[in-house]
């Protein structure tokens, strides 16, 4: 630690490894009842690297530069969710109390967002297809219920939205463009998707059970474990698709195009193919 005539106070510190130098000034004033004030109060002894002088803590130091700049500013750092719930930790260890109330707040305000993101109802979503031009390009529609929609919506853009665990079953989809969509373990069952766009669309564990997707384009959809049992494949294109541990059994694959699909894994028991 520095000695009390040093110019600013500085203060060196190496935590886990990386080496940071800060002011006391910096460590005791805006969080006086942390872990870091007590060390650098003068109330402690902190053991010093007798060379260099640096304060050794023995945590990982990928997230202090926005222990310091709270400190030093009180702005919580933009980051991912998963980088929030590391800083968090740290903050903890530290007992930063103003930056856990203040990752708190950031994280609670993202998760109203994403809920309004959601807020479309059925009714909003029939309403925007019966209009001329519809796209939901990139919205997230996650968990909404639109089994047995009826309405037009050939030219209907969905275009890399969020349909995760959407419910379409029995709806008529004939049509829409779903390219680059994430439709993870969405409900399509019984579904009409003739001449739909999938491409390059994620239908992980989708359950297509007796869809009918003739003449829909699927070239380089992922349905890893989705489930197309009874569905019409007449024409569809799965070229480049990955269909790994999908259940294709006794599903009629003659007029289907696989030509580069992957098929590891996946059931094809009694399943009817070119030869």
């Amino acid at each position: 630690m520095a000695k009390e005539s040093d110019s600013f106070s500085l203060v060196r510190l190496n935590i886990g490894g990386k080496k940071f130098c800060t002011t006391r000034d910096t460590l005791t004033q805006r969080e006086p009842d942390s872990m870091l004030a007590a060390m650098f109060s003068g109330r402690h002894t902190v053991c010093q690297d007798p060379e260099k002088g640096f304060v050794f803590v023995d945590r990982d130091g990928k997230h202090f530069r926005h222990i310091l700049n709270w400190l030093r500013d009180g702005v919580v750092p933009t980051l991912k969710n998963s980088e929030y719930a590391e800083l968090l930790q740290e903050a903890e260890y530290y007992q930063l109390l103003g930056l856990i109330d203040g990752i708190s707040d950031v994280m609670n305000q993202r998760n109203k967002n994403e809920e309004l993101d959601t807020e479309l109802t059925r009714i909003d979503i029939i309403k925007c297809i019966q209009s001329e031009r519809v796209r939901f390009r990139g919205v997230n529609l996650s968990g909404l219920d639109l089994s047995k929609l009826d309405v037009d919506a050939e030219g209907a853009i969905f275009h890399n939205a969020t349909l995760r665990e959407c419910e379409f079953t029995g709806a008529n989809l004939r049509g829409a463009l779903l390219a680059g969509a994430s439709l993870q373990s969405a409900n399509l069952q019984d579904a009409c998707l003739i001449d739909c766009s999938f491409c390059q669309a994620d239908l992980r564990s989708a359950h297509l059970q007796d869809a009918d997707l003739t003449n829909a384009n699927l070239e380089g959809a992922i349905l890893v474990g989705a489930n197309l049992k009874g569905a019409k494949l007449s024409n569809a294109n799965l070229r480049g698709a990955n269909l790994q541990r999908a259940y294709l059994r006794k599903v009629n694959l003659r007029d289907t195009h696989l030509e580069g699909a992957k098929l590891d894994g996946a059931n094809l028991l009694g399943a009817i193919r070119r030869h």
